[in-house]
C-alpha cells in the first residue's frame, strides 16, 4: 500500500512540477519504484509518465536529461538482476509481490506508447537492454533479448524516418542510445538500420551540434580568457568560463563516448548503400577541421611554439588547462582518423568511389583534412598512430596514380612564401606537413615540380638545425631534398643543387646535425652520384671529389664526443651510440663504399684503412673497425665489389693495414724500437677487436 501511495505522489509531482531540477531529484524514487512495483499496470503507467512528463520534456531538454532518464531504466533493470540473484532478505530491492522478469520487461516496454514520440522510446528500451545485458550480465532469456533488440532497432529506425528538422534533439538522442547499445545488437538487427539515413545524423550530432563539438568553434572562444600574467606569460585559468565549457564538452554524452561513436560512424560508412552519403560525410568533416584550424589560429595559444611553452605559459595552464584542451583535440583527431580510414576503405573497395572521377578527389580531400589537423598530430609524432599512417599512405598511394592531380594538390598546399621561414608556428607546422607529404610523392612528380616546390620549400630550412623551434622541420627539409635527388629522372635537378647541398651539409655538421643524420645524408648523396645514377654519366669524378672532401675533414676533425640529441627532439632518441666528429666522418666514408665502382675501391679501401688508423680513442677506433668489417662482409657489396674486397684484404695488404697499420710490404709486427707507427694502430687492441 505504501508503494502505491509513493507512486501516486511521484506521478503528481511529475505532472505538476515546473522545475526540471526538482524532477531530477525524484528520479531515484522512480528507479526504486520501477524495481519494486508488483502490478504490471503500475509499472507501465510509471514508464509512460517518465517518457511524457511535461516537467521533463516541455522545457529545453538536452542529452544530459535524456541520459538521466535512460539511467532510471538501466538502474532499475540492474536492480532486478541483483535482487533475484541474491538470497539475502535484507537486499533493498525486495518486492512485496513477485513479478516474473519477462513480465516486468513487457510491462516497462508497454510504457513506450503513443503519448511519447518514438525517439524517447529508444531511451526506455535501450536502458532496459543495457541494464540486463550490459557488461556481460546476461540477465534475459534469449528470446526476450531478441525481442528487445528488435524493438530497439524498430523504434530507432522509425524515429530516424520521422526526424523533426526544427528539433535536432531526436536524432542526437537516437545516436546516443544506439552508441551505448550497438555492441549488444546481433548482426541481423544491425543490418536492419538504414545507415544512409543515420550517418548524416551521427556526423552532425557529433561534430556540429551544441551537444557535440560545436563545429569547432569552442576552440576560438578560449582566446578571451587567455590573459597576460606576471612575467610576460600567458595564463588560462582553471576557474575561467571557457575552461568550464571545455570540460563540459569533454564530459558530454557524445564526446565522452567519442571512441565507440567513431567506430560506429566507421561501421555506418562501410555499410552505407549510397556512395554519395560517404562523400557527404567527408564534406562535413572537411568543414569541421577547416573551422577548427581557423579557430586555433585566432587563439593566442597558437602563437606559442611547442618548444617555448615552458617559457611563455604559466604553471597552472601547463598543469591543468592546456593538457585538458590538448586531450580533447587529440580525441577529435583520433575520431576523424577512424572515419577517414573507413572512407578510404570504401574508396578502395567500392567501384563507384574507386572510379577516376571520385577516388583522387576524395584522397585529396582526406589529405586536406590531415593538413588542417596537423597542428594536433605533429605534437604526437609521425608514427604515433598506425591508423593515422594508414590513412596518410593510402591517400597518397591513391592520388599518386594521378600525377597531374598530385602536382595540383601540392601547389595548393605549398608554403605561402617560398624561400622564407614564416614567423607564426602554425605556418611552420603547415610547412612541415608539406615537406613530409610531398616527399611521399617524389617518384611521380616532374623534375620541374620537384625543383619549384620541394627544393624551394626546403632551402630556407636546410641550415636551420641549430634552432630547437625548427629541428623537426629541418630534418624534414633534408629528407625531402634527398628524396628528390634519389629519383633518377631528377638527375639534372640534383646536379644543379648538389653543390649547395653539400656545402650546407658540411656547414651544419656537427653543430646542427646529428651524426646519424649526417651519415644518412652523405650516403644518399654518394648513392645518387655514383653509377648507375644518370649523374655519373656526366660527372664521373663527383663521388671521389666528395669523398676527398670528407677524408680531408676527417683527418683534421675533433676526437671529442659529440653531444647526444635531447630526448624528444628528433628521431635519434639516444638509440645511436655517442661518437666523435672524427669517427662520424669515418663512418660516413665506410657507409659509402658499397656504391663505388671497383676501380674507385682500389683507391678508397687503402685510404679508408689509413683513416681508420688515424681515429683516436680505442672505443672509437673499435667502433669504426667493426663497421668496416661489417661493410665488407655482411652483404652490402655486390658480387664484383665483394670479390675485390676479399682480394684486397687477403693479397693486397688490407689485413696488415687494418690490423697492424702497416703499409704493403712492411713487417706486420714492427719492432718496438721503431716507435709508434700510426695513431690508434696498436696491434694488441686491433687483435682484441678482431677477436
Amino acid at each position: 500500500m505504501a508503494t502505491e501511495r509513493s507512486l501516486g505522489a511521484l506521478l503528481r509531482s511529475l505532472q505538476s512540477s515546473s522545475d526540471l531540477q526538482d524532477v531530477f531529484t525524484l528520479l531515484p524514487t522512480a528507479t526504486s519504484l520501477l524495481s519494486v512495483l508488483g502490478n504490471p499496470l503500475n509499472i507501465t503507467l510509471l514508464a509512460s509518465r517518465l517518457l511524457a512528463a511535461p516537467a521533463i520534456w516541455d522545457c529545453s531538454v538536452d542529452l544530459l536529461a535524456c541520459r538521466k532518464i535512460l539511467g532510471v531504466f538501466n538502474t532499475a533493470a540492474i536492480a532486478i538482476v541483483q535482487s533475484e540473484a541474491s538470497d539475502d532478505p535484507r537486499i533493498p530491492y525486495t518486492r512485496p509481490r513477485k513479478i516474473e522478469r519477462e513480465d516486468w520487461v513487457k510491462a516497462v516496454v508497454g510504457g513506450a506508447d503513443e503519448k511519447s514520440p518514438r525517439w524517447r522510446h529508444t531511451i526506455l528500451i535501450g536502458g532496459i537492454l543495457l541494464g540486463f545485458e550490459g557488461q556481460n550480465r546476461q540477465g534475459l532469456p534469449w528470446h526476450v533479448r531478441r525481442k528487445l533488440e528488435r524493438a530497439l532497432v524498430t523504434a530507432a529506425q522509425l524515429a530516424l524516418e520521422e526526424l523533426d528538422p526544427r528539433n535536432e534533439m531526436d536524432g542526437r538522442c537516437v545516436t546516443m542510445v544506439l552508441n551505448y547499445c550497438f555492441e549488444l545488437l546481433s548482426d541481423s538487427e544491425k543490418s536492419r538500420l538504414d545507415f544512409d539515413l543515420w550517418l548524416p545524423v551521427m556526423i552532425n550530432s557529433t561534430f556540429a551540434s551544441p551537444e557535440g563539438l560545436e563545429g569547432g568553434y569552442f576552440l576560438g572562444t578560449v582566446d578571451k580568457d587567455v590573459v597576460e600574467a606576471p612575467g610576460k606569460q600567458f595564463q588560462w585559468s582553471a576557474q575561467s568560463d571557457t575552461f568550464a565549457r571545455i570540460s563540459a564538452i569533454s564530459s558530454s554524452p557524445l564526446v565522452s563516448a567519442l571512441g565507440p561513436l567513431s567506430r560506429l560512424m566507421a561501421h555506418a560508412i562501410e555499410s552505407a548503400k549510397d556512395p554519395g552519403s560517404v562523400a557527404q560525410t567527408l564534406d562535413h568533416i572537411t568543414d569541421f577541421v577547416r573551422t577548427l584550424m581557423v579557430q586555433w589560429r585566432l587563439n593566442k595559444l597558437s602563437e606559442v611554439d611547442r618548444a617555448e611553452e615552458a617559457e611563455f605559459l604559466d604553471a597552472e595552464s601547463l598543469k591543468t588547462t592546456i593538457p585538458s584542451l590538448w586531450r580533447l583535440l587529440r580525441n577529435c583527431l583520433y575520431s576523424i582518423v577512424i572515419v577517414l580510414r573507413a572512407v578510404l576503405g570504401r574508396v578502395i573497395n567500392d567501384h563507384v568511389l574507386a572510379a577516376h572521377r571520385s577516388a583522387p578527389f576524395l584522397s585529396m580531400q582526406a589529405l586536406h583534412i590531415l593538413r588542417n589537423l596537423y597542428f594536433i598530430s605533429s605534437r604526437m609524432g609521425q608514427n604515433a598512430s598506425s591508423q593515422h599512417m594508414f590513412v596518410t599512405l593510402t591517400a597518397v598511394d591513391i592520388l599518386a596514380h594521378y600525377p597531374d592531380l598530385a602536382e595540383n594538390f601540392l601547389r595548393s598546399i605549398k608554403p605561402s612564401e617560398l624561400g622564407q621561414i614564416p614567423d607564426h608556428p602554425i605556418d611552420r607546422c603547415l610547412d612541415l606537413f608539406f615537406l613530409n607529404t610531398s616527399e611521399l610523392f617524389t617518384p611521380v612528380l616532374s623534375p620541374t615540380c620537384s625543383e619549384e616546390l620541394l627544393i624551394a620549400a626546403a632551402v630556407p630550412y636546410l641550415p636551420a638545425g641549430g634552432n630547437n623551434h625548427l629541428l623537426e622541420i629541418f630534418e624534414a627539409a633534408h629528407s625531402a631534398v634527398l628524396a628528390v635527388f634519389a629519383i633518377p629522372e631528377n638527375a639534372a635537378v640534383a646536379s644543379k643543387h648538389l653543390p649547395f647541398y653539400i656545402d650546407n651539409l658540411f656547414a651544419v655538421f656537427p653543430d646542427n646535425l646529428s651524426a646519424r643524420q649526417f651519415r644518412l645524408a652523405f650516403r644518399t648523396v654518394i648513392q645518387v652520384t655514383a653509377p648507375p645514377s644518370p649523374i655519373a654519366n656526366t660527372q664521373r669524378l663527383l663521388p671521389s671529389i666528395l669523398l676527398e672532401v670528407l677524408y680531408d675533414r676527417a683527418l683534421h676533425a675533433s676526437d671529442q664526443l659529440l653531444p647526444q640529441p635531447v630526448q624528444g627532439e628528433g628521431p635519434d632518441l639516444g638509440t645511436s651510440p655517442p661518437v666523435s666528429e672524427q669517427a662520424a666522418l669515418t663512418l660516413a666514408l665506410i657507409d659509402s663504399l658499397c656504391f663505388l665502382r671497383v676501380e674507385d675501391l682500389e683507391e678508397w679501401l687503402p685510404l679508408t684503412g689509413h683513416l681508420l688508423n688515424a681515429v683516436t680513442g680505442s672505443d672509437m677506433h673499435k667502433l669504426c673497425v667493426e663497421r668496416f668489417w661489417e661493410a665488407l662482409s655482411s652483404g652490402e657489396m655486390d658480387v664484383e665489389r665483394a670479390h675485390y674486397c676479399v682480394t684486397w684484404w687477403s693479397t693486397l695488404g688490407g689485413r696488415e693495414l687494418i690490423l697492424y697499420g702497416a703499409e704493403p710490404g712492411e713487417s706486420p709486427e714492427p719492432d718496438e724500437a721503431q716507435g709508434a707507427y700510426m695513431s690508434g694502430a696498436i696491434g694488441g687492441v686491433a687483435r682484441e677487436s678482431k677477436l
